[in-house]
């Protein structure tokens, strides 16, 4: 049995459904069981997409058949028991947590329970650049197999300014320190990187995936973008190794079911850099429509993520996040992707083609 936490969202929905198209048993714990069966679906709709362009595509990932039912259990990160519950018979887990404020607090409880209960494996989703300090290209709290001048990337939700107010609470990839200490707020990704600790001294078999920010993020331009409104940059001309997030399940689900993969920390991105605007070229192209970007001051940054509805310690984790990577410290590509999967990352253009409809406008509109 493999448990799949944060089932709901972009990459868990689709770990869950390239799980159960494998045909294994797989349960996914969300405080919400009644969203599984529609996140699975949205999941499928996207992999087909991705079959038919060439991008990202699976074995099974084209087909909307259910080989094996996908247990569902309600669990809530402040009811041990709940969490007892989910790992019991469990194998292996998922661990994707999206807290509306940052904190390792979830992670640590279902390493916790996932220990006690006798789990052998454990594939954590964490964010490219854990464990840097803002304005050096130094590591801090000794994050082990992290590759230097990587930055803070992004997972789901806020992180380096593309897609603001969306996504899906505040996700992986974001750099607040969690109180730890002097500066601690000036740390990327310090939440996740305690998470991580947590993780390795845990005695599972432990694997790390550090996405870079997600084409996905873009999504939360939609309204801007129908409006005929610039849409919101917070990184400037800085490019980042945009990955495609069905690339991200993908690979975790290699490592969830097959061997090689234990203390291994993988850095995950597309197989290009491309900046904010770039990326607006990309969909003002495949749209049909002009697309600009403009440049948000932290001020102005911070006014319409606290509009949005973050607390103070998203937003302040989203600006670092965002600083981090106008300094260009997420220009970086890797050969992870590629190596694991046995195919080339998807690009951020084969990612929009796929997705073109999920901007709510007409070509040309």
């Amino acid at each position: 049995m493999i448990l799949v936490t944060g089932a709901s969202g972009t990459i868990g929905s689709s770990v869950l459904r390239l799980l159960r198209d494998r045909g294994g048993p797989v349960r996914a714990m969300t405080r919400t069981p009644a969203t599984i069966a529609a996140a699975i679906s949205r999941s499928a709709s996207a992999a087909i997409s991705g079959s038919a362009s060439g991008s990202a595509a699976a074995p099974g990932s084209g087909s909307a058949s259910t080989p094996s039912e996908v247990e569902v259990v309600r669990g809530d990160y402040d009811d041990p028991a709940s969490l007892r519950r989910a790992v019991t018979d469990v194998e292996a887990v998922f661990l994707l947590t999206a807290p509306a404020s940052p904190t390792p607090r979830h992670d640590l409880a279902l390493v916790e329970a996932a220990r006690a209960a006798g789990v052998a494996r454990i594939v954590k989703l964490s964010a490219i650049g854990t464990g840097e300090r803002l304005g050096t290209g130094e590591g801090f709290g000794a994050r082990e197999g992290f590759g230097t001048g990587e930055r803070f990337g992004t997972g789901e939700g806020f992180g380096t300014g593309e897609g603001l107010g969306t996504g899906e609470g505040f996700g992986t990839g974001e750099g607040f320190g969690a109180g730890e200490g002097a500066g601690a707020d000036q740390v990327v990704g310090g939440w996740h990187l305690r998470a991580e600790q947590a993780v390795r001294a845990s005695g599972l078999a432990w694997t790390l995936l550090s996405p870079s920010s997600f084409a996905s993020n873009t999504l939360g331009w939609a309204g801007a973008i129908a409006a005929g409104a610039p849409v919101p940059n917070l990184t400037g001309a800085a490019r980042q190794g945009v990955i495609d997030p069905r690339d991200v399940a993908e690979v975790a689900v290699a490592a969830l079911t097959s061997d090689g993969h234990a203390g291994r920390t993988y850095t995950l991105t597309g197989p290009a850099v491309i900046s904010v605007p770039e990326q607006a070229e990309v969909l003002a192209e495949l749209l049909g429509r002009p697309i600009d970007t403009v440049d948000l001051p932290d001020d102005a940054a911070r006014q319409r993520l606290t509009a949005a509805g973050l607390g103070p310690a998203a937003v302040r984790a989203t600006l670092v996040g965002s600083a981090w990577a106008r300094a260009g410290r997420n220009e970086i590509v890797t050969d992870d992707v590629p190596r694991i999967l046995g195919r080339p990352a998807g690009t951020f253009r084969a990612w929009a083609e796929d997705h073109r409809a999920d901007f709510g406008v007409s070509a040309g509109g």
